[in-house]
C-alpha cells in the first residue's frame, strides 16, 4: 500500500505470508460478488466453507479446539485485506473475533469442543445478539427473558441488527435472566438455530453493507440446555460483554484505518488519470491539498492503531485505549472517505465505483460496538 511505507510494527514475517493468503482469497472470492451479494442481501453459504478449508477461520483459537492457533494479529491481517479488497459483506470479524472468543473464554469444555472446531471449518456460523427493537446502547434494558424450567432455559425475546442472522448457527444471546437486578440481571447462553422456537426474521435493507446478511431474529419458548449459560453462574453478561468489547472496538479501527487506505489510494489513482480542463485533476492544488490531509489523516490513524494493537498482545488494552480507537479511526474514515468522494465528482454517486459503495458502507462505523457519543462518555469517565 503505498500509504503505508514500513510494515505495521507488531508484523512478521509468518503474518505477511498470511496476508498473501488472505489477500488473494479476498480477491478471488469476495471482491468480484459484491454486486450480486448486495442484491442478495447475503454472502454466499459456502463461502464460509471455503474460508476454513483454507484456514482463515478461527485464527486466533487454539488448536486444541481446531483453530489456527494464532493471535489477534493474525485476525487483523485478515481484516485489512478484506477492507483492502472493497469487502463489506462477509462476517467474519463477528465469527472470528468476537462469537469464538465468547466461546472460547466462558463456555464449559466440552462446548468448547463441540463448537469451536466447526467454527474454524466453517461448517457452523456464529452471531452475537444484543440489539433490540427497543434498545441500542442501553444493554442494561434488554427484554429478552431467559427463564430457568430444570435443566433448561426458556428464551422469548426479539433482537435486530444481528450481523450473520441469517446463515447464523449458533448465536450468543443476551438476556435477562433477573429482570430487577438491571446490569447485574443480564446473562448470556448460545442458542443452536436448529432449536424449536428460534426463527430469522427479515434481513434487513440498509443504506450501506448491502451484501451482509444483517437480520432479525425471534425467541418464542426457545428451551436451550441450562450448560449453554455462559459461565458459571447467571448475572455475568455484562461484565462478559465489557470484557469483550475492547477487542470488537480494536476490530472496528482496524477495517476504519484499511477503508481510509484503501479509499485514497483509489482516490489518487483516479485523480491522476482523470483529465479536465487539459490536466489531470490530481495536479490541481485543492486535489493534493485534501489528499496530502487525507495520507496525514490515515498516517496518523495507522500509528496509534498500531500502538493498540500492540497493547491488546500483551493483553494491555483498556476500555478506555478502546474506544479512542473507535472514536478516533471512525470519525477519521468517514470524512477522509467524503473528501476523497468528492474529487470523484458526479462518478462517486455512482454504486459502480468502489468510493461510492464505501461512503454508504463505513458510516455505520460511527454506531455499531456503541456509537461515538457512547464512546466519549466511556472516555470522559477515565479523565
Amino acid at each position: 500500500m503505498p500509504l503505508q511505507i514500513q510494515k505495521s510494527s507488531w508484523s512478521t514475517t509468518e503474518l505477511e505470508d498470511l496476508r498473501d493468503l488472505a489477500r488473494t482469497f479476498c480477491q478471488k472470492e469476495l471482491a468480484p460478488n459484491q454486486e450480486r451479494w448486495a442484491a442478495e442481501k447475503k454472502v454466499d453459504r459456502e463461502l464460509w466453507t471455503k474460508a476454513g478449508e483454507v484456514g482463515l477461520l478461527a485464527l486466533s483459537i487454539p488448536e486444541e479446539y481446531g483453530g489456527g492457533g494464532g493471535t489477534f494479529a493474525h485476525e487483523a491481517v485478515l481484516y485489512e485485506e478484506q477492507a483492502r479488497s472493497g469487502d463489506s459483506a462477509w462476517g467474519v470479524t463477528v465469527h472470528n473475533g468476537i462469537v469464538a472468543h465468547y466461546i472460547l473464554e466462558y463456555a464449559n469444555e466440552e462446548q468448547k469442543k463441540a463448537w469451536l472446531p466447526k467454527f474454524a471449518s466453517g461448517e457452523m456460523v456464529g452471531a452475537v445478539a444484543m440489539t433490540e427493537p427497543g434498545t441500542g446502547s442501553d444493554l442494561q434494558n434488554i427484554k429478552t427473558r431467559a427463564v430457568r424450567d430444570g435443566d433448561h432455559y426458556v428464551i422469548n425475546g426479539a433482537k435486530t441488527f444481528i450481523t450473520n442472522g441469517f446463515h447464523a448457527d449458533l448465536v450468543v444471546v443476551a438476556v435477562k435472566t433477573d429482570p430487577d437486578a438491571g446490569a447485574q440481571g443480564v446473562s448470556l447462553i448460545a442458542v443452536e438455530t436448529d432449536t424449536p422456537g428460534f426463527s430469522r426474521g427479515r434481513v434487513l435493507d440498509k443504506i450501506g453493507l448491502k451484501g451482509q446478511d444483517t437480520a432479525e431474529l425471534n425467541f418464542d419458548d426457545v428451551r436451550v440446555p441450562a450448560a449453554n449459560l455462559l459461565g458459571d453462574q447467571e448475572g455475568l453478561g455484562f461484565i462478559q460483554l465489557m470484557q469483550q468489547l475492547p477487542q470488537e472496538r480494536l476490530i472496528i479501527a482496524v477495517t476504519a484505518v484499511a477503508g481510509m487506505e484503501a479509499a485514497i489510494d483509489q482516490t489518487i489513482a483516479y485523480t491522476k488519470d482523470r483529465q479536465a480542463f487539459g490536466r489531470p485533476i490530481y495536479n490541481f492544488q485543492n486535489t493534493k491539498f485534501k489528499l496530502a490531509e487525507a495520507a496525514t489523516e490515515a498516517a496518523v490513524s495507522r500509528a496509534y492503531l498500531d500502538q493498540c494493537i500492540e497493547r491488546h498482545l500483551r493483553k494491555e488494552l483498556d476500555v478506555q485505549g478502546a474506544a479512542m480507537a473507535k472514536l478516533w479511526t471512525t470519525e477519521r474514515v468517514n470524512k477522509v472517505v467524503d473528501d476523497c468522494l468528492q474529487l470523484f465528482g458526479g462518478y462517486g454517486y455512482m454504486t459502480e465505483y468502489p468510493i461510492a459503495r464505501a461512503w454508504a458502507d463505513i458510516r455505520i462505523s460511527r454506531i455499531f460496538g456503541g456509537t461515538s457519543e457512547i464512546m466519549k462518555e466511556i472516555i470522559s469517565r477515565t479523565l
